[in-house]
C-alpha cells in the first residue's frame, strides 16, 4: 500500500523549483497558478533568497504549488491542466504535515488545484498577520518523551505544536518562552533547535487566522476524498469533504499529530511512502517510525524514475 505525503513549512530552500520547471508543461502550470493567486510562484521558486521564501505568506502557497507540481510530474498530468493532479495514480492514502494538508486535499480531490492554492494564499496571509502581533516562533526538541516534555512545556507557557514521532516534538510560543526553554530543557531532551519559521503556528497565537480561513472556506464546495485522507489532527481517516475542510480551518491553531498519522499508515498496511517536493523531512521521520516501509523523497526530477518504480510495485 502506497502513501503519498506532503511536507510543511520550513522544507523550502532557495531555487528548489528550478529543475522542475525544465519539465514539459511545468512552467505553464506554475505561471497559471501564479496568475490565479496573484503571487509570482516562478520567481519565488527559482530566484528568491531564503529570507523572501521564509515569509509565511509566500512559503505556504509555494509549498503547496511545489507538491502539486511534483505529484503531477509523477502522475504524468503536467501537460493536461484539466486532469486531476494524480490522474491514474492511485495511492492507498494521502496526508500532509501542517500546510501540506492542503496539498493532500488536492491529491484526494477534495479541492481542485486552483481552489487549494487560493485557500492556502488566504491561509498564509492570515497566519502572517497573526504572527505579526507578537514575536513568536518554534523550536524542535530532539529526544525526550512526550509524557515528560508536554508538562514541562506547559510550565513554560509553550505548546507542543508538532508531535512528529521518533522522539521529536516542536514547541511553539513567544520569543521569551523559547529563550527560557533553551535554558531549561525537559528531561531527556538533547538539543533545542530553533526553526526557520515566522510564528508560533498551530497554537492559540494563530486564533485570529482561523476566522479568516473559515470565511474563505465557506465559499467552497468540497468533494469527498477519492483516497483515504489521514488527518494530522488525530490520525483519523476522514470520509467527507466537509469534515476535511473543517479540519483544514481548525488545524491552523491546533497541534499537528504526525506521530498518529504514521500509526494510521502502519495500521493500514503501508508498504511504501513517497514525499512530494520539497521532500526529505517526512521520509526521515518515516525511516525511524516505520521500519520496513520503503521511502522516497521527490527532491528533484531525477527522483521520478525511482518513484515511478515504487508506485508500480506498491500501488493497489
Amino acid at each position: 500500500m502506497l502513501v503519498l505525503v506532503a511536507p510543511g513549512q520550513g522544507a523550502q530552500t532557495p531555487g528548489f523549483l528550478t529543475p522542475w520547471l525544465e519539465l514539459p508543461g511545468a512552467s505553464e502550470r506554475l505561471a497559471g497558478w501564479s496568475e490565479t493567486i496573484g503571487l509570482d510562484l516562478v520567481h519565488y521558486g527559482t530566484r528568491a533568497d531564503a529570507d523572501a521564501i521564509r515569509d509565511t505568506a509566500v512559503a505556504q502557497p509555494l509549498l503547496v504549488a511545489a507538491g502539486l507540481l511534483s505529484a503531477a510530474a509523477l502522475a504524468g498530468t503536467l501537460e493536461d491542466r484539466g486532469a486531476p493532479v494524480l490522474g491514474a495514480l492511485r495511492p492507498g492514502a494521502v496526508a500532509g504535515h501542517s500546510v501540506g494538508e492542503l496539498t493532500a486535499a488536492a491529491f484526494a480531490g477534495v479541492l481542485d488545484s486552483e481552489a487549494a492554492l487560493a485557500l492556502v494564499r488566504t491561509r498564509g496571509l492570515a497566519m502572517a498577520a497573526a504572527a505579526a502581533v507578537t514575536e513568536t516562533g518554534m523550536a524542535a526538541l530532539l529526544g525526550g518523551d512526550l509524557a515528560t516534555v508536554a508538562p514541562h512545556l506547559e510550565k513554560l507557557g509553550l505548546t507542543p505544536a508538532n508531535v512528529n514521532g521518533g522522539g521529536q516534538v516542536v514547541a511553539a510560543g513567544t520569543a521569551a518562552q523559547l529563550a527560557a526553554l533553551a535554558e531549561d530543557k525537559p528531561e531527556g531532551v538533547r538539543r533545542v533547535v530553533p526553526l526557520q519559521v515566522a510564528g508560533a503556528f498551530h497554537t492559540a497565537h494563530m486564533a485570529p487566522a482561523v476566522g479568516v480561513l473559515a470565511k474563505a472556506a465557506a465559499g467552497l464546495s468540497p468533494s469527498d476524498p477519492a483516497y483515504a485522507y489521514v488527518s494530522n489532527k488525530d490520525g483519523a481517516v476522514v470520509a467527507t469533504g466537509g469534515e476535511v475542510l473543517d479540519r483544514l480551518v481548525g488545524q491552523v491553531a491546533n497541534p499537528v499529530r504526525w506521530d498518529l498519522c504514521m500509526e494510521t499508515f502502519k495500521e493500514q498496511g503501508a508498504s511504501a511512502l513517497i514525499e512530494v517536493c520539497p521532500g526529505g523531512t517526512l521520509t526521515g521521520l518515516a525511516k525511524r517510525a516505520l521500519p520496513g516501509v520503503a521511502t522516497l523523497a521527490l527532491k528533484s526530477p531525477e527522483d521520478l524514475d525511482a518513484a515511478r518504480a515504487l508506485v508500480a510495485e506498491h500501488s493497489a
